[in-house]
């Protein structure tokens, strides 16, 4: 597990002082080209590799995903939400941004916000 052993290295009383500068995440990327090179994979193919894996696909049904998997995903998603937040230090910040939607098609209903006597 490339997460753990980057964990152990960055947490090690020995490295903890040259590792401290580096992420955790560069330290997973780093073991898991290195377990790739060592599966006799080119540096495209890991770097490939560890692309698909630390990508979120949209259409991916997360309910099923172990508890391991989902912990990831949330990561992944968690940092690519502080890399893309705008925060108020930030030169090109806009307090109270509003943005205007382009309406070109029409809008679907759905079944479920159309309120009927019924249920009333």
């Amino acid at each position: 597990d490339c997460s753990w052993a980057a964990e152990q290295l960055k947490n090690h009383p020995r490295h903890k002082v040259y590792l401290e500068g580096v992420s955790l995440r560069q330290l997973q990327k780093m073991y898991s080209l290195l377990k790739g090179h060592l599966g006799g994979e080119s540096l495209a193919e890991s770097l490939e590799k560890f692309q698909q894996e630390e990508t979120i696909n949209p259409e991916e049904d997360m309910n099923k995903l172990d508890d391991k998997e989902l912990a990831k995903r949330k990561s992944i998603m968690d940092e690519l939400f502080e890399k893309n937040r705008k925060k108020k230090d930030d030169p090109d910040f806009v307090y109270d941004l509003e943005v205007e939607f382009p309406q070109d098609e029409q809008l679907e209903s759905c079944g479920w916000d159309v309120e009927s006597d019924e249920e009333i």
